[in-house]
């Protein structure tokens, strides 16, 4: 007796995974996909990620992060044999759904999740507080201490006061133009 609702169209669907081991799902599944001749029924496997720019001591890296850990995109068409495939994957907890039906993603949210995947610009992702001292180590204020006055995380840049002849005067400068004092 069949479990899962016949059907003929291949939707995305989300599996849980122990935190961490995403990569390790994602791995194992497509050698499964291979090894048990699923590819008719299984397409794709996807962790979300997306990219980010850190700057540390400024010292910038690009680093990817999972968009939602613990979670996994399969698309699939469900049946009893590809459910099973999918369900009893080494540290896969199960689909995302209502007791052992799986609930489909919706095109609009996998678009959207795809969109932010391959967005080229990188988010920004900085240590830095406002108020925090800075010494700018590049640039035409090179040498020049001063105090954060605003962060965007958007554009990588902040706002620093420096002190020129006695006044405090906003200057606007990227993420690796100044390091902590």
């Amino acid at each position: 007796m069949a479990k899962q609702p016949k059907q003929t169209d291949a939707n995305w669907y989300v599996i849980h995974t122990y935190s961490g081991y995403e990569h390790a799902v994602k791995s194992a599944l497509l050698q499964r996909i291979d090894t048990m001749n699923m590819q008719d029924k299984i397409f794709d496997v996807v962790v979300p990620e997306e990219t980010e720019i850190e700057v540390k001591k400024g010292e910038t890296q690009e680093i990817k992060k999972r968009m939602f850990p613990g979670y996994v995109l399969v698309n699939m068409i469900v049946t009893d044999d590809s459910w099973y495939v999918v369900r009893n994957t080494p540290n896969v907890t199960g689909f995302v759904g209502s007791g052992t039906i799986p609930v489909p993603v919706s095109d609009e949210e996998v678009e959207r999740m795809r969109r932010r995947m391959g967005v080229k610009d990188a988010k920004y992702k900085s240590d830095f507080v406002l108020k925090e001292n800075v010494k700018i180590i590049d640039g035409p204020f090179v040498g020049y201490d001063g105090a954060v006055s605003e962060i965007d995380d958007n554009r990588g840049r902040l706002k620093v006061l420096v002190s020129i002849f006695g006044r405090e005067t906003p200057v606007e400068l990227s993420f690796e133009q100044v390091k902590k004092l």
